[in-house]
């Protein structure tokens, strides 16, 4: 097996066509270079330069090994560095998880960002409910999650990065969408309606529980996606409660009207983070997150970067 420090010798000699300048090159003396030559060529059983008094050349074999000795030199060469960069968390592997409602903006946001400060850390995306992000994260298949609460904070670590309001998505033409102010969550109580799972949506299926009259029954459909649910509400088969970033889907027909109880219809999204996790690159993303948390004005969408994988479960 040959050495590196034979595969640079080599590197050098035939890059220079000359022993005397291939070794001041290396800062060593003629008569070792010639014995790394030497050795390099017995170890893998080919003459690789051809030599006399006056001139040296690189025979056929010897081309064909210079080109992959050069990218041992080179991978070698950055190696240390690359280490050192992903020790710091500079480099490396980043894997987040984000619901479908946080991709219509707050992933956007974060990507454009990691890709700025973080260029050398590859990003691989899940799309996962919140309930099956928790579990990645435990099982070490996540490293960040864009997800609704509740979560357990022994062990998650969280920032909360955005709230914003429900939104009443009703068909277009439909009889609340004339009235000309915000609905109130009374006038709702003999309205048809597209609800969310109560296994897959729990954070949502809440939520609007709590805003919905006592007694609601006119449950029409149950579904896990805020887009599916859009589209049925689109098909006039009920209205929907949906957070108001959902209107950047741009489906047609249907209008989104505001809720006269604010306060009770905050939907929250949180960065969150197994507090055992040993990915250097978690701690310069925390950081980013931290930033974003703190300017929540622009919600804008981003194409995914070609460094970026998206991988949908």
């Amino acid at each position: 097996m040959y050495t590196l420090d034979q595969a640079r010798a080599f590197v050098a000699v035939a890059e220079e066509l000359h022993f005397g300048r291939a070794a001041q090159r290396l800062a060593m003396t003629q008569p070792p270079l010639s014995r790394q030559i030497q050795k390099l060529e017995k170890s893998i059983g080919v003459q690789l330069l051809q030599r006399d008094n006056r001139t040296v050349e690189v025979t056929v074999a010897g081309q064909a090994f210079l080109a992959e000795a050069r990218k041992l030199v080179v991978a070698a060469d950055r190696a240390p560095a690359m280490a050192r960069r992903i020790a710091a968390g500079r480099a490396g592997v980043l894997r987040i998880g984000f619901t479908a409602t946080s991709g219509y903006g707050m992933l956007g946001r974060l990507l454009v960002e990691l890709d700025k400060d973080l260029p050398d850390v590859d990003v691989e995306l899940a799309e996962l409910v919140t309930v099956d992000q928790v579990q990645a994260l435990l099982d070490g298949e996540l490293d960040l999650g864009l997800a609704r609460p509740p979560f357990d904070t022994a062990h998650f670590g969280s920032t909360l990065i955005s709230t914003e309001e429900l939104r009443l998505v009703v068909p277009a033409g439909h009889p609340l969408a004339g009235l000309g102010r915000p609905v109130a969550p009374g006038e709702l109580a003999d309205v048809d309606l597209v609800m969310y799972s109560p296994a897959t949506s729990r954070y949502f299926h809440d939520l609007v529980v709590r805003l919905l009259p006592a007694g609601h029954g006119k449950v029409v459909h149950t579904v896990s996606q805020i887009a599916t649910m859009v589209s049925l509400v689109a098909a006039g088969r009920g209205v929907a409660l949906v957070p108001e970033s959902t209107q950047v889907l741009g489906i047609s027909g249907v209008a989104y009207l505001p809720l006269a109880d604010h306060g009770a219809g905050r939907v929250e999204l949180h960065a969150l983070w197994n507090r055992e996790s040993r990915n250097p690159a978690l701690t310069p993303a925390r950081a980013i997150v931290g930033k974003l948390a703190n300017n929540k004005g622009d919600t804008s969408t981003t194409s995914i970067h070609p460094k970026i994988t998206l991988d949908r479960h």
